[in-house]
């Protein structure tokens, strides 16, 4: 059953609202202000007109769905398909409920993750301050359980709605998901057709707040990410995940990489689980010094990095 700021079924074809894209240069697109260029780029007018675009692509058609390219790399030889791009666009953001406990928020898979932790803080709901910290959109932070400080994504989630290939709105519950450190998957049980499905939105309930209290921490979160990483550069965040127990920075820095660079490539002297890109970085830069990150790293401490951004495309360089 449809709920406010909920939309399911199968939309109604209609002509696409949205505008398409050819040859669209993804290094635009990404944090990394590097990468390869899209065979289609498609921004949605909205959810029903991303789920009518996604009834009209042949079955096979690749798609891969982004929003402001953060945790993101794209190889220099381009991306085969269509890139859907929804930041800005699946921006729904409203308050559902409330009652003497806190309250419940829808924010769609476009919107910006700190606009969310803004939006609960100024109605006296806590719990999502630290969404104020991470650099990406719902979609992606639901996608990967995203998190910072402490706090992570699918502890604050009742429910989500997705989108599949064949243009299903559908929602899902938390227990339909495998859910860990920074990762997501669908169980099995819940897989009835053999479709791709993307994050269209998160339901997400808050604990009753103060609204100066949750001002002043997401005030101390971004002080602390302003004086930990390196903002004045592109990067994508943290490039690893953190292995159990220890931190990926300090293994990094442990192995005397912190400054380390291939071409236009750097490991930051500020925080060495980020990867800058210093001004003409290519794809294959970054990428080549992810892997010798790691190499380092497993030669030295026996211990495997394993990335927390995600690498798509293909290699080599590719023209428009």
């Amino acid at each position: 059953m449809a709920v406010a700021g909920q939309l399911t079924g199968k939309m109604a074809m209609h002509e696409m609202r949205g505008e398409m894209r050819v040859n669209e240069p993804m290094s635009k697109h990404t944090s990394w202000r590097a990468g390869g260029y899209a065979e289609r780029y498609y921004i949605p007018a909205d959810l029903a007109d991303f789920a009518c675009f996604l009834q009209r692509l042949p079955a096979d058609e690749p798609v891969h769905v982004i929003g402001l390219g953060s945790n993101l790399l794209i190889r220099d030889g381009g991306l085969r398909g269509t890139v859907v791009a929804i930041h800005a666009q699946l921006n729904d953001l409203r308050w559902l409920e409330q009652n003497d406990l806190g309250g419940l928020i829808y924010a769609g898979a476009g919107v910006a993750c700190a606009k969310v932790a803004r939006f609960a803080a100024k109605r006296d709901l806590a719990g999502a301050e630290f969404l104020a910290g991470i650099p990406g959109t719902v979609g992606g932070a639901l996608a990967m359980n995203a998190g910072c400080f402490g706090s992570e994504t699918w502890k604050i989630v009742e429910r989500v709605q997705v989108v599949n290939h064949g243009g299903d709105v559908l929602v899902r519950q938390p227990e339909e998901y495998k859910i860990g450190y920074r990762s997501v998957k669908l169980q099995p049980i819940s897989i009835n057709i053999a479709e791709s499905e993307w994050f269209a939105g998160g339901y997400f309930r808050l604990l009753r707040g103060n609204q100066a209290e949750s001002r002043q921490k997401i005030k101390q979160l971004l002080a602390r990410r302003i004086d930990s990483q390196p903002l004045h550069q592109p990067n994508a965040g943290s490039v690893f995940r953190n292995p159990p127990g220890d931190y990926a920075a300090r293994l990094i820095e442990a192995c005397s990489l912190k400054g380390c660079c291939i071409g236009g490539a750097m490991v930051s002297p500020k925080h060495a689980n980020f990867i800058v890109n210093t001004g003409d970085a290519s794809a294959t830069d970054i990428e080549a010094l992810i892997l010798l990150v790691q190499d380092r790293v497993m030669k030295e401490t026996g211990i495997e990095l394993i990335q927390e951004v995600r690498i798509i495309g293909d290699a080599g360089r590719c023209s428009s």
